[in-house]
């Protein structure tokens, strides 16, 4: 008994070390993509922070669900990664068949960005403010017809939102396969609106091919310093976000979940990787992993419910 006392500390002390080889962190969206940019960050941080080489997997498709899957799957202790809002707080109210449950099969480690809405139309539409939107939609069926990157996708499901609060608005949805695609008909007139993350529009906006009537936010967006939130139109509850939350497999270690957070939250913090993610409109938060999940469950929450409320389909 006592040489089996005297044995135990060196059995803990023999535990292999972690991590013990090369981290392989995953984005659900392609190289260059702003998640990419972030995920790039992060991985860096990692790498750093934990003494292992930090490699960044781009597992694209199905709208970001495929990736995260992979994030869900990944069981050697070594894999983790990033994921947004469509496949964290919506896909679950989209798809019933969806392989994996964010609640159930990932742990949050740290809401790392988020990025300010703005709701722009193409100059044609004649409105300056939200109540000249909401009578442009009411000129008669199909007044608006707004783009987003898919039923279900942040854009779509935000602007309904906002239509629904103000006055049940029935806007025309126009599904798009992506960002580009979508812009370039919003510019062109083909589409009228879009509820759209407002860095990624700014071009357009300064050289006048789009409008801006809105933003999300508690103040106004750095860039567009003209044009007022949500919030002052009596509208704060209608904000939304395009965010980014760092996610490792559920089965992940809280001890190592906190090494994570720490390393992320360092790689944040470097000053030149916060004014890289600040020039991409974002707002670094960098939250820690309680805050993450509670950030997450208000999101599905609040977009399932939506979802459910109006009878939302993925083909749709």
């Amino acid at each position: 008994m006592l040489g089996a006392a005297l044995a135990a500390p060196g059995l803990a002390r023999a535990q292999p070390a972690w991590p013990d080889r090369t981290l392989r962190f995953i984005v659900p969206f392609p190289a260059g993509s702003t998640p990419d940019l972030t995920g790039r960050i992060v991985a860096a941080g990692l790498a750093s922070a934990l003494g292992q080489p930090c490699v960044v997997e781009n597992r694209t498709g199905a709208g970001g669900n495929i990736g995260t899957d992979a994030i869900a799957r990944a069981s050697d202790g070594h894999g983790f990664g990033l994921s947004i809002n469509g496949p964290l707080s919506t896909a679950p109210a989209l798809y019933p068949t969806l392989p994996y449950d964010p609640a159930r099969d990932l742990a949050p480690v740290s809401l790392l960005v988020r990025g300010a809405q703005a709701l722009v139309v193409h100059p044609d539409v004649p409105a300056r403010d939200l109540e000249g939107f909401a009578q442009a939609a009411r000129a008669g069926p199909g007044g608006i017809a707004f783009g987003s990157v898919g039923a279900g996708s942040g854009g779509h499901l935000a602007m309904l939102d906002l239509a629904d609060r103000l006055g049940g608005l029935e806007l025309l949805h126009v599904p798009y396969r992506g960002f580009p695609e979508a812009t370039l008909d919003l510019v062109a007139g083909r589409i009228q609106a879009m509820m759209v993350t407002a860095a990624a529009v700014l071009a357009p906006l300064q050289a006048g091919q789009l409008r801006a009537l809105a933003t999300t936010g508690a103040a106004r967006f750095p860039g567009l310093p003209q044009t007022p939130t949500l919030g002052e139109f009596g509208l704060a509850e209608a904000d939304s976000y395009g965010w980014q939350v760092m996610v490792a497999p559920a089965a992940t270690p809280p001890d190592r979940i906190a090494r994570l957070h720490a390393a992320a939250v360092a790689a944040l913090g470097e000053p030149e990787a916060r004014l890289r993610l600040e020039r991409a409109g974002f707002e670094v938060v960098g939250s820690d992993p309680d805050a993450a999940a509670r950030f997450l469950a208000a999101e599905a929450a609040r977009w399932g419910g939506l979802i459910r409320r109006l009878g939302i389909r993925a083909e749709g």
